[in-house]
């Protein structure tokens, strides 16, 4: 309606100079200008019809606009096939508190043959894809419940060569980040430029695959990860728990302190988490549609760690991981990696998670238990863990109050030290669980405790 006002007004005014010239003109010189005035005259009528059509034309475009729009709007708010219909709720609104409203409570989620596209983010290591793309399509157990998106950006020839050898033999999608020059960068991050890059690459991808694709979730993972035998059963089955519990936002194939020695040999556990894993990961079109419109220019996993995206919510994640990373070379520079990331051990061992009832890591069901197992566990101290001097308690606990105590005994036991916005990694209400000698030792605060303090950064 306003473009339709615009026009009016523009019409008006022009017709209105148009017959104030004429006038003066008359006025000033009726004889001279007599002969012209038909002439003047047809000219108005024929320009007059010209911009009547031209209105008409325009009310035809705002009126296919107004169209495609609610045509589009529909399209999102229903999932791209019959079969994910039926297993996935209409798309919802966050809300005051972060958390996703309406979602189905976990017997009625039938997720059994809900789509699960694949988003391999890319650049330009055209043997990281082709490791990855081969062992990603090994144990792939469908193809239509998992298809392959690979999104690329960089421009680079030859790895886009070997993403389409995959396209031409395996229907995998591929996608290029069209955006391909350089970020306006203060001088200071200008160092950071990478992480500018890869921002902007996840936002394009992720549109692509819940706007373009109009997928209702989405398995992450980036072009130097190898996945475990079960990877696909593992995000099969959690869906349905991601589906049922306002209270998460993800689910993560990564354990931060997933070390060989420091896990207990038990594929089958899994866990909530508060900090974002991330290195392989799931989340739903709802989410992105919270995200996605305020998704940060730079470090994007950090930024989703922030209370202000966050929001209380959590992860679940695995205590054997379901993926490692063989990427010593990227942005990072090998950051991690000798010292810790090369360590991650993968699992092998094929669990069937779909047979099994996961409901136990909905919150309401998973806290209380959680709360009393930690806090009934024999309180020892570092010394006696260190000096194995509670060798025959096959399970304790050692209580942190400070930063600089989590840091001392995070250092001990081999743990990662460092927070994010106040956020130990893998830890679940302030608890980082980990295995050390073959005894599991649960590191944990007061049972007094209440939040995390977004000073230990």
């Amino acid at each position: 309606m306003r473009r339709k006002h615009v026009i009016f007004f523009v019409v008006v005014m022009f017709l209105t100079w148009n017959m104030l010239m004429y006038v003066t003109l008359v006025t000033k010189s009726p004889n001279a200008l007599q002969h012209h005035h038909g002439d003047v005259k047809v000219k108005l009528n024929d320009l007059q019809e010209q911009i009547v059509l031209q209105i008409q034309e325009n009310e035809k475009i705002l009126h296919d606009l107004r169209k495609l729009r609610s045509e589009t709007e529909q399209k999102q708010k229903q999932p791209s096939n019959e079969v994910v219909s039926q297993a996935v709720p209409k798309i919802v609104k966050p809300n005051n508190t972060g958390g996703l409203e309406n979602k189905l409570s976990y017997n009625k989620v039938k997720a059994d043959n809900v789509i699960l596209p694949i988003l391999m983010i890319a650049c330009n290591r055209a043997d990281a894809i082709q490791r990855s793309l081969d062992l990603v399509l090994k144990y792939r157990p469908d193809a239509k419940r998992f298809p392959i998106i690979v999104s690329q950006d960089c421009g680079h020839e030859e790895t886009a060569n070997m993403i389409q050898k995959y396209v031409t033999e395996h229907d995998v999608i591929h996608i290029k980040q069209p955006d391909l020059g350089k970020v306006n960068v203060p001088w200071p991050q200008r160092k950071f430029e990478g992480y500018y890059k890869i921002s902007r690459h996840y936002k394009f991808a992720l549109n692509q695959v819940f706007h373009t694709y109009n997928h209702s979730a989405v398995i992450i993972v980036e072009d130097d990860l190898d996945i475990s035998p079960d990877f696909f059963e593992y995000f099969a089955a959690t869906f349905r728990v991601l589906m049922s519990d306002n209270s998460l936002w993800c689910v993560s194939a990564w354990n931060d302190n997933g070390k060989r020695g420091m896990v207990k040999n038990d594929p089958e556990l899994l866990h909530r988490t508060d900090f974002f894993p991330g290195l392989g990961w799931m989340m739903e079109r709802n989410m992105w549609l919270e995200l996605g419109p305020k998704w940060p220019d730079a470090f994007w996993d950090d930024w989703m760690r922030h209370p202000d995206q966050r929001k209380d919510r959590s992860c679940i994640r695995p205590e054997i991981s379901r993926t490692s990373t063989f990427g010593k070379k990227g942005v990072s520079k090998g950051l991690f990696f000798e010292k810790h990331l090369k360590f991650i051990q993968l699992n092998e061992k094929y669990v069937a998670f779909t047979q099994k009832d996961l409901s136990y890591l909905i919150k309401e069901n998973y806290d209380p238990a959680f709360h009393k197992f930690i806090y009934d566990l024999p309180e020892v101290s570092l010394k006696e863990v260190a000096t194995d001097n509670t060798k025959h308690l096959s399970e304790v606990r050692v209580t942190y109050r400070t930063k600089p105590d989590f840091k001392a005994i995070a250092k001990h036991l081999g743990i990662m030290d460092d927070f994010k916005a106040g956020v130990e990694r893998t830890a679940y209400r302030g608890v980082v669980s980990i295995t050390f000698k073959d005894q599991r030792v649960h590191v944990a605060p007061p049972v007094e405790w209440k939040k995390y303090d977004l000073t230990w950064t």
